[in-house]
Order: C-alpha cells, then sequence, then structure tokens
C-alpha cells in the first residue's frame, strides 16, 4: 500500500520539479511603470520575432488602408504615445497599421506592432479616446504580458500533466478519474489563468492610463470611454470571474483610483508643451 502510494505521488513530485527548474530558470522582468514583478517565458527578442511575424500574417488578410483622414489620426496618437512609453519601449520598432474592420478592436504586438480597426474610432471619437485603447494595447506590449502568459501557461501545463498522471494511476473508477481531472482543469482555469489574464488588462488600464497622460490627452476622457465601451456592448460581458477581462465598472473603478497620479502626469505634460 505504502509503494503504490509513492508511485501515485511520483508523477506530482516530479512535476513539482520541472516547475520549479521552469521558474527559476526563467527571466524575472520588472514592469518599470508598475515595479510589479513577473517572469518570462521568451526573451525580448523572441518576442519581437513573434510579434512581426503575426503582423505580418494580419496584414495579409485584411484590407490596409494607406492614407486619408483616419490614418492619419491613428498615427497622430501613436507617435505622442511612442514618445510616452520611454525607456519601457526602448528598443521597440514602432509600427501602425489601419484595418477596414467593423470591429471594435485594436491591439500592439510585442515590438511595438499596432493594428487599430476601424470600428473602434467611432466608440473612441476623438484623439483622447483612441489614445485610451492605444495606450492601453501599448501597455500590454510594453509590460510583456504575452511572454508572462506563455510562462504562466507552460507552468501551469506541468503542474496539470503530473496531477493528471497521479490520478490515472490511482484507484479511483473512470467515472471518478473524469469528474477529478474536470474539477482540476476548471480550478486551474478560474483560480489560475483568468485571473493572471484580469490582473494582466488591469496593469494595462493603469500603464496606459499614464502613458495618454504623459502624452498631453486628458486621462479623465478614459472615463468617459469605457462607458462608451459599456453601453456598447450592452449585455455582451460574461461574469467578470468567467472573463479573461475585468468588467467595465470595474475598470472604470480602478482608474478612478489612479486618476490623481495620471492627472499629475497630465500637469506636467501641458507644461512641457508650453
Amino acid at each position: 500500500m505504502e509503494r503504490r502510494r509513492k508511485l501515485v505521488l511520483a508523477p506530482i513530485l516530479i512535476a513539482g520539479l520541472i516547475a520549479a527548474i521552469q521558474y527559476f530558470g526563467s527571466e524575472r522582468f520588472v514592469n518599470p511603470v508598475t515595479g510589479r514583478s513577473a517572469r518570462v517565458g521568451l526573451s525580448p527578442e523572441q518576442e519581437a520575432t513573434l510579434g512581426l511575424q503575426s503582423y505580418r500574417q494580419v496584414l495579409a488578410s485584411e484590407t490596409v488602408l494607406t492614407g486619408g483622414p483616419e490614418v492619419d489620426l491613428v498615427n497622430r496618437v501613436a507617435k505622442r504615445l511612442a514618445e510616452a512609453t520611454g525607456d519601457s519601449a526602448r528598443a521597440f520598432q514602432w509600427e501602425v497599421s489601419v484595418v477596414r474592420s467593423p470591429a471594435a478592436n485594436a491591439f500592439c504586438l510585442p515590438g511595438g506592432k499596432i493594428v487599430v480597426y476601424t470600428g473602434i474610432l467611432p466608440v473612441a471619437r476623438d484623439e483622447a479616446g483612441l489614445a485610451t485603447v492605444m495606450g492601453h494595447e501599448m501597455a500590454h506590449a510594453t509590460s510583456r504580458h504575452g511572454a508572462q502568459r506563455l510562462f504562466q501557461s507552460q507552468v501551469t501545463g506541468t503542474l496539470m500533466k503530473g496531477a493528471q498522471m497521479s490520478v490515472a494511476m490511482g484507484d479511483l473508477s473512470a467515472d471518478q478519474q473524469r469528474a477529478v481531472l474536470g474539477a482540476m482543469g476548471a480550478g486551474a482555469k478560474f483560480g489560475v489563468l483568468l485571473p493572471f489574464s484580469r490582473e494582466h488588462e488591469s496593469e494595462a488600464d493603469e500603464v496606459g492610463l499614464l502613458y495618454m497622460a504623459r502624452a498631453g490627452y486628458d486621462p479623465r476622457e478614459s472615463i468617459s470611454f469605457w462607458q462608451r465601451m459599456s453601453e456598447s456592448g450592452k449585455g455582451g460581458q460574461p461574469p467578470e470571474f468567467a472573463s479573461t477581462h475585468p468588467s467595465h465598472e470595474t475598470r472604470i473603478r480602478n482608474l478612478e483610483a489612479q486618476m490623481t497620479q495620471a492627472l499629475q502626469e497630465y500637469d506636467r505634460a501641458k507644461a512641457a508643451r508650453r
């Protein structure tokens, strides 16, 4: 009995050892804006390479605008925000593309490759609204959230495999094994991966708010933007615990709590532009 118990526990112990090796063998990244520390699963060079590949793939399958007022607007906001990122993006090679699409979306890939869909422009309304969403997306890239998610997935996957092998070696029936593994999967998703993703979203909100303020855009406009986003997607957002993103209400509360610092940055930016 004791021998069997040891055999059942062995996969978990091995998985724990491998996860520890993954953890201590990874790079530690400290966000220069928030001071938050995290482990990442890619080097900056690897991130930039993957970002460029994904950027080219997206553009190859979309209708990219080459000129016009929409392109001028996006380029103008992107330029000011890129200057506001400072040392966070010193190695980035910024590129911006505007895609003709009804999707209310935008994203920034590692290395500084930005895509803005025209569908987000009516929600943004003006430069400050657009700076809210673009600053948020650029903050994901400068905060290296993609590399953090990869690391988290790697470690979680390693531990899950060890647990699955341990369950398979136990005395449970097939139905019991499925029930236990299902519960473990739900626990990993709702207890680790989704909260981790929401933490990234909140950090991107915070960093993006400071970027737009440093770029000379009134950070109070971020509240109006997220209110419009909430109105444009009435009833379309899942419960926060089951979502990769915070609720719009949570975002707005967090932004309001960070507004004092953002307004200080905004006042400094206005004084420097005089």
